[in-house]
């Protein structure tokens, strides 16, 4: 399996402690280059990714997807989505908006953080979704909107 990300699902899961959540979840992760740096600019999570032998980086063989990406989205996401679309990835985790409607056109399958959180419980992972929600909410500032994070809960009967 081939999974590209961007960097607020590997930030946002390092934050509240749950970044093993991943592997557990994809096997090895690919990050592009800008992603790299983005997840460097802490230096806590810097040290931590260092130790981590199943996130790769990698950059995009080309840069023409990259280039004109980024006349809508930060050098992050333009990235991750070229890597994604050259890799022809079977994910690209990313939670922005706008990111996930551009890699939506090139016709990648998307997960955010919140498919993450739900994959983990129907696989066993964890229990409930709705403390790692609040989590993120509280420790990672990871906004959701109320009626969603209500609807979730529902859903999944917690």
């Amino acid at each position: 399996m081939i999974v590209v990300s961007d960097t607020s699902p590997i930030t946002n899961l390092w934050q509240i402690g749950e970044l093993d959540l991943l592997p557990q979840l994809f096997g090895k992760i690919i990050i592009p280059h800008e992603v790299y740096t983005e997840l460097c600019a802490l230096p806590a999570q810097k040290a931590y990714l260092e130790k981590l032998d199943w996130i790769s980086i990698q950059k995009p063989l080309s840069d023409q997807l990259k280039q004109a990406l980024l006349k809508e989205l930060d050098a992050g996401e333009a990235e991750a989505i070229s890597l994604a679309f050259e890799l022809k990835a079977d994910y690209l985790l990313i939670d922005e908006q706008l990111g996930r409607k551009v890699a939506e056109r090139y016709g990648l399958k998307i997960v955010g953080i919140i498919g993450i959180l739900i994959q983990a419980k129907t696989t066993g992972l964890i229990k409930t979704v709705k403390p790692y929600l609040e989590n993120l909410r509280m420790k990672a500032d990871f906004r959701i909107n109320p009626s969603l994070f209500e609807q979730i809960i529902k859903t999944l009967g917690e």
